[in-house]
Order: structure tokens, then sequence, then C-alpha cells
């Protein structure tokens, strides 16, 4: 990638190499969790001072884990929902449809324009299943878009973006899913007020520009957004032990650390069909 592409990234698409240089390091360990040969590639394409991203073991794995967490939502959805449409805000360079295309789910790759330019020229489109929204979670244009499936079930996932924005912004976000797509799932990460402090102070050594905004003390704290907004399930890195996170097995024993950053499952409403069939 010339120097101008990746001048051309704002500070927050920026970040996009970090998952991506991770999935790479980890795809190449014999005992790894994921397996991303397309990362690999990418990697060597790419022209970026990796050595730049300063990131502790654990940390490495802990957005290993993530991943891995966020294919199981996905997977588990698609289970339930085979021909369901899938929305991936902030999709950055994430090879998501390929781990887990059911052969029937609509997707779509949303995020910003230089970055969807990358995913063309690096990765591509895979079929006519697979789309690509070429603009801001906060445009409306492609509300329009993805609601041409409207009688289908909806899953959104925000992984690694939401904490990059304000809580104004990410409240309105998440009330304008809600109002369009009433009944839809939604699955994104977040951490509290003092992991955003400990973050940036790690974003600022590894010399990103990008900084942490929103924190959410409590899953639940998000119901009181609007009226059917239900936490369906919330999942924290150290509820079940983990081989590769056994140096910091001791973070269990303290809740305000082992529950600092989660990923959390929300149903945005009721669907309009079964609000019906109650009246």
């Amino acid at each position: 990638m010339s120097e101008n592409i990746l001048q051309s990234l704002d500070d927050v698409a920026e970040t996009l190499l970090i998952p991506l240089y991770i999935r790479a390091l980890e795809s190449q360990r014999t005992d790894a969790i994921i397996k991303d040969p397309i990362a690999v590639n990418l990697i060597q394409q790419i022209k970026y001072d990796y050595s730049s991203i300063k990131l502790q073991e654990h940390d490495k794995v802990a957005i290993i884990l993530r991943l891995r967490k966020f294919d199981r939502h996905v997977q588990e959805f698609l289970a339930r929902h085979a021909d369901a449409v899938v929305v991936h805000i902030g999709c950055g360079l994430d090879t998501r449809f390929e781990r887990v295309d059911n052969g029937r789910v609509e997707w779509y790759d949303l995020d910003l324009p230089e970055v969807i330019a990358l995913r063309r020229r690096f990765i591509g489109e895979k079929g006519e299943r697979q789309h690509y929204l070429s603009c801001s979670m906060f445009d409306s244009e492609w509300l329009d878009i993805v609601g041409m499936h409207r009688l289908r079930p909806f899953l959104f996932m925000a992984e690694g973006v939401l904490p990059y924005f304000s809580e104004a912004e990410v409240k309105s976000f998440i009330q304008t899913l809600l109002r369009h797509f009433p009944g839809a799932e939604l699955v994104c990460d977040a951490h509290t007020p003092l992991t955003i402090w400990l973050d940036n102070l790690q974003l600022i050594f590894s010399k990103m520009k990008a900084r942490l905004h929103w924190g959410l003390k409590r899953g639940k704290d998000l119901e009181s957004w609007g009226d059917g907004i239900t936490l369906l399930d919330e999942w924290f890195y150290f509820d079940r032990p983990e081989p590769r996170l056994s140096r910091m097995r001791w973070v269990r024993a303290i809740p305000p650390l082992a529950k600092s950053t989660g990923i959390f499952h929300y149903q945005l409403g009721q669907p309009v069909t079964e609000s019906l069939s109650m009246m």
C-alpha cells in the first residue's frame, strides 16, 4: 500500500491495522485460536511500521478472543435465522464473512470510503450476497439500502467501534437502529470508563492517533436508551479459564477488573409483525 493511501486514513480508520496485524500473528501460531490466511497476506502487502503497534501479550489474546466471540454470535444467530441480514459496522479489513458464511445470509460490510476502497483493492467482494457500504455509520443513506430486506431478521455487529465515539453519538446511533429495524439484534463491545482511560495510555505509547471516548459501566445501562432495548446476554474475558490468559488469572478475583471489558448482546425492541400479533 502506498504512503498516500495510508495517509488518507483518518485517526479511527487507522486502527484497522491493529486487529489485522494481531490476526496475522495469531494465524502463524501452532496453537492458534483462529486462522486467517488473508490477514497474513495483507500485512505483507500493506506497508506500515507494525513495530509501532505496542501491545502486551494478554491484549493481543484479548483481541483474538473478542473476534472468536463475535464469530460465534453470528453463527448462533444464523443457526436461528438462516436467511438473516448481517451488517458488520466498522468492518475494517476483517474477513468474518468468509469465516461464518452459511450460504444464505445477506451480508453488508460497512466502513468509511477509504477503508472500503482498501477492501476492494486487497480483499474484493466475494459474491452476490456480500455487499459493501462505503460511508460513515452515522450517514442515513445506508439505512434505506439495508432496509430493502426489512422483513428478514437483522443482526448488527460493532466490534471495536463504538468506544471511539462520544456517548451522545453512540446513543443516537443505537436509537436510530431501534427506530428503523425494530426487533433487530445488536452485538457490541464496551469498556468501563476506567478501562477507556488505561487503553488511551496504550494508544499514546503505540503512536496511534485515535482515542477512546465512550465507556459503559453496566450492560443493562443501555436499556434506558429506548423502549424495548433488552440485554440478552453479556460475556467477559475472564468468565471462564482461558489457557492463553493464565498469567492474568488473578484478575478473575477482582470483579471491577474482570468485568472491565465485555461483549454485549441486545434486542432492539420487538419485530413489527410480533407487535401487531399482540394487539
